[in-house]
């Protein structure tokens, strides 16, 4: 008579069958010592089961490691291409776009509101002209795009479109991940264009067409980054995204859409801290919170729905002036943090960013600090290689315990809708004060020395800056790109753009139609990004933030 298993047995059958299936990289998997170690240890639900707590798939990174997607842009469209082609040839495998603060508030560099501003914290674009510079030689069938933008993504998502299919490269072929989570502008870091509800209507017009014509595209990557660099704890940073999560969830189900399309096309981006094994149960408890969510309230039964795929980058916030070679030991410390918690995708900051947009040198320094713990730790033989410990454990469940007491307060705000409540935690002040909070109680505690920042506040000899290799944009900069701005305004069809314009705002008034298609007919004719903002203010409005006394 056959023993009945019993339920940990059934998991790790199950688990191994999938496992068994897997194409595995080509590595011995062994420690240095050449001791060989087992996929995973301990006890299930193992990685790639529901809750997916231990990691999203079975086999982790013995199968893949994580995509190294270098954040770059500054200047020109032209210099940060160059950037682009660096980091490609020095190993990197996707790329992270930064716009320029004009770009990303949805005004051009010849805007009253850009002068000063133009090139300096990222790449400026105003035009498909500048899109078509910065992708120049690069095959965007090959290579994963990240692009850092909220308020005007759908015009940037329309560029990146345009640029491909003058390549030859259909918008089926096109993967990566356009951030365009506009509740934690609200909520953190302030780039918004337009009042709440209709930047959810611009969003879902967003995952309908993606859903239908980008399969391979994540057309939300909800940012919990922003929302901790502005001052948050770890548990507010999990609670506030995935909040935001459920919010574009509920609000999609509210347009017509099945949870398991959109769903599996959501993606994460999460910050990794200093605290180490803090850092490790936030990313933990995300996948096990989502997970639970999707299935149990907004009834998901594809796996992939369920699944909280997310990208990390280090903590900007954490790198100091003071000492700036110092950050390297502390990037290194996040970014190892983010492969123990199973990150899908890593940036790693350059430990010179506190003093300026970071030199060659410093972001290659930054992908070889990934490249180390990818390729001698041995922290990518295993999966989940701390799940199991006591601390590491409790810190999950505690993440979890402190992110559905915030989760129950949104649903009271909302009348159990968390959609309603995230709106009426924004326009109440609820989210600001929480993250204000939260920020005031860290630097007190720093001003005060009971938190120490090394070479801050605490070992501080040894800080000589004078004469670093930083980057510098110069005035040129802008003057080149006001003039290029203005020579294809010179050349373009003005008929056809005033026409592509006034079609654009024809379509924001029928919530029935989707402003992706009159998007990309407007960027194609070399409307400008601003010109494209304004045609949808003229319907939407613009966002005005309250005081709260």
């Amino acid at each position: 008579m056959t023993e009945e298993k019993s339920p940990n047995e059934k998991l790790k059958a199950a688990w191994s069958e999938q496992y068994n299936s897997a194409n595995l990289r080509d590595v011995p998997f062994e420690t240095m010592s050449g001791v060989p170690v087992d996929p995973v240890y301990g006890d299930g639900p193992y990685p790639g089961q529901y809750p997916y707590t231990r990691g999203i798939y079975p086999s982790m990174y013995r199968s893949r490691l994580w995509t190294m997607r270098m954040f770059a842009g500054f200047g020109t469209a032209e210099d940060t291409n160059l950037r682009f082609k660096e980091l490609l040839r020095n190993g990197g495998t996707g790329l992270s776009t930064a716009f320029d603060m004009p770009t990303l508030m949805g005004r051009d560099s010849d805007s009253e509101w850009a002068l000063g501003e133009v090139g300096r914290a990222g790449v400026a674009i105003d035009t498909l002209a500048d899109m078509e510079d910065l992708f120049a030689g690069i095959d965007l069938a090959k290579v994963s795009t990240s692009m850092t933008i909220n308020g005007p993504a759908a015009t940037l998502l329309a560029m990146y479109v345009a640029v491909a299919e003058k390549d030859g490269v259909s918008a089926s072929q096109l993967a990566g991940t356009i951030q365009n989570d506009i509740l934690k502008e609200y909520q953190a870091q302030k780039e918004y264009i337009y009042p709440p509800r209709p930047s959810m209507r611009i969003i879902t017009d967003m995952v309908k067409y993606t859903t239908a014509e980008m399969p391979k595209w994540h057309p939300v990557s909800i940012s919990g980054y922003h929302i901790r660099e502005a001052g948050s704890t770890a548990a507010q940073e999990l609670a506030f995204t995935l909040a935001n999560g459920f919010a574009y969830v509920e609000a999609a189900i509210a347009a017509g859409q099945n949870v398991d399309e959109f769903g599996r096309r959501l993606s994460f981006f999460f910050n990794s801290h200093s605290d180490f094994f803090e850092e490790i149960g936030k990313f933990r408890a995300a996948r096990r919170i989502w997970a639970r969510w999707m299935k149990e309230r907004y009834g998901a039964s594809d796996e992939r729905a369920m699944l909280c795929r997310f990208h990390t980058q280090t903590a900007g916030v954490s790198l100091t002036a003071q000492q700036p070679e110092i950050n390297i030991a502390r990037v290194g410390i996040q970014a190892l943090a983010a492969a123990l918690g199973g990150t899908q995708s890593l940036h790693t900051d350059s430990f010179d960013e506190a003093l300026a947009l970071p030199t060659e040198d410093a972001a290659r320094i930054a992908l070889r600090t990934q490249q180390i713990v990818a390729h001698e730790t041995g922290a990518t033989n295993v999966a989940d290689p701390l799940g199991g410990a006591p601390y590491v454990e409790w810190m999950t469940d505690e993440m979890e315990r402190q992110a559905e007491e915030i989760f129950s307060h949104l649903e009271d705000l909302g009348n159990g809708s968390i959609l309603e409540g995230t709106y009426e935690g924004i326009e109440n002040g609820y989210f600001v004060g929480e993250i204000a909070d939260a920020a005031y109680r860290f630097e007190r505690e720093v001003n005060a020395g009971q938190r120490i920042i090394v070479g801050v506040n605490e070992f501080t000899e040894g800080d000589d800056p004078d004469g670093r290799n930083l980057l510098r944009i110069s005035a040129e900069t802008e003057d080149y790109q006001l003039k290029r701005l203005q020579d294809i305004k010179l050349r373009r069809n003005q008929k056809d753009v005033d026409l592509s314009l006034k079609e654009i705002t024809e379509v924001a008034s029928d919530p029935a139609r989707n402003l992706m298609p009159a998007i990309i007919d407007a960027v194609k004719v070399y409307a400008t990004e601003e010109e494209i903002s304004d045609s949808m203010t003229k319907e939407f409005g613009t966002y005005v933030e309250k005081a709260i006394v």
